[in-house]
């Protein structure tokens, strides 16, 4: 494959890599329970909080804890998520993405 080839490829997976990172970033990703509902940007940026069980306000640790838990799970969901749709762009490259 020659110089120019390459570099033309190089551009075109780049485009690739940030079309599909803008998609995951403007994708919501949410985790509900009975307690709670997070809703969270691929960018990271939680959007909502919503509190479903008014009971758990009374219990400020217990609450603490649920949106903990909430959150860290809404934020695993986007990083699988970038971890399975960015790998492709990544192999050969040192684990870069």
């Amino acid at each position: 494959m020659n110089m120019q080839a390459m570099m033309q490829q190089a551009r075109k997976l780049q485009k690739e890599l940030e079309k599909t990172t803008q998609e995951i970033d403007n994708t919501t990703y949410t985790y509900e329970n009975t307690n709670v509902s997070v809703e969270a940007l691929g960018s990271n940026k939680v959007t909502k909080i919503e509190i479903k069980n008014e009971d758990i306000l009374e219990d400020g640790e217990m609450l603490a804890d649920i949106l903990v838990v909430a959150v860290n799970n809404a934020l695993d969901q986007i990083k699988k998520d970038k971890d399975r749709k960015l790998s492709k762009y990544g192999s050969g490259l040192g684990g870069l993405f």
